[in-house]
């Protein structure tokens, strides 16, 4: 096995001055990087990142904290993070937080005890002061969600703005009556996407309606929407706070009969636009936002000293599909791109 005295020895250098090139010092000329990469190179050199662990008392992981890893959103982010980790030589470790934000502390905890260089979080308690001792030790970059007391990194989704976008888009096209469709206003983000909502309305001139607020877990989301579409006040067009609602309620629109209901749902989801109709989304890019936290939280572990800007909110797009089309019938097959999407 090739080791880091090999290299030395083949460029003419320490073994210092290996490890240092290996590490990215910038103090290394560039000379002597170029010519102890052409070694490593030729030599096939592997580093050996146990024995780094032992030497440096850090086992180069960083953690990454959502509610829910299996959600097709934080999946990309997971994704996208790891890419970028591979690249630095970091692995990941990765924890769903679930629903009972009680619970958060201990989990995010038990991770970080396993000596994390760096931790993403999407949090899902109202407070996340527990992590300020951490935060001298191990940088925290939060995503989708903002933390209460704690100052740090933080990359969102502009919540309020997207959601402005999405009713505004449904009264440009006629509708009046828009339901809102979401989890409870415990989470930060239904609640920006609710006030968003709110004020789309009011500058339309449409009364809020108290009626058509439904405030309910995802999985009671189809069977609270169908008991709505049997009511007096059935919507003609619905705004979806999340993507996991989203794909619970279209069975629900797929099975009514009598009714035309448009729907723009916050947040893409898989086969959305393979529906009949195809659904219109307010794009978050979960990539971007994953990309854009594991930039910053390297940064932070290259450079913790250096000053960065704390808050970064990333904007939504809407990507317009047969869902909010003025009048719309919703079908239990899906369609092929090829196909036009049924409308009456």
């Amino acid at each position: 096995m090739t080791t880091m005295h090999d290299v030395a020895l083949r460029a003419g250098v320490s073994a210092k001055t290996v490890s240092r090139v290996f590490n990215n010092d910038p103090h290394v000329s560039k000379a002597t990087r170029e010519r102890v990469e052409v070694a490593m190179k030729e030599l096939n050199f592997i580093p050996n990142m146990l024995a780094r662990t032992f030497r440096e008392g850090r086992a180069s992981v960083v953690g990454i904290a959502v509610p829910d890893i299996a959600d097709s959103f934080f999946a990309s982010i997971i994704r996208e993070v790891d890419q970028i980790a591979q690249t630095k030589g970091y692995s990941i470790a990765v924890t769903s937080l679930g629903d009972e934000p009680s619970r958060e502390q201990v989990i995010v905890e038990t991770l970080l005890h396993r000596q994390m260089d760096g931790l993403i979080i999407a949090p899902i308690s109202s407070d996340q002061g527990y992590l300020k001792k951490w935060l001298e030790r191990v940088p925290l970059v939060f995503i989708d969600r903002e933390p209460q007391n704690i100052a740090a990194d933080l990359f969102i989704e502009d919540d309020e703005g997207g959601a402005i976008t999405a009713v505004a888009h449904l009264v440009e096209r006629g509708h009046q009556a828009i339901a809102f469709v979401g989890d409870s206003e415990n989470v930060i983000t239904t609640r920006r996407r609710l006030e968003g909502y709110r004020e789309a309305l009011a500058t339309a001139g449409i009364p809020f309606d108290d009626d058509l607020l439904l405030l309910v877990p995802p999985e009671e989301a189809s069977e609270r929407l169908g008991e709505l579409l049997r009511s007096s006040k059935i919507p003609s067009a619905i705004f979806s706070s999340n993507s996991r609602t989203s794909i619970e309620i279209v069975p629900a629109l797929q099975r009514l009969k009598r009714a035309n209901i448009a729907l723009v749902s916050f947040g893409d989801f898989p086969m959305a636009s393979a529906l009949n109709p195809s659904v219109t989304v307010l794009d978050q890019d979960p990539a971007q936002l994953g990309r854009a936290a594991a930039v910053r939280l390297f940064a932070r572990i290259d450079s913790p000293s250096k000053r960065f800007k704390r808050r970064t909110v990333l904007g939504v797009n809407l990507i317009e599909r047969a869902s909010s089309t003025s009048r719309v019938k919703w079908h239990s097959s899906t369609r092929s791109d090829g196909d036009a999407p049924e409308v009456s």
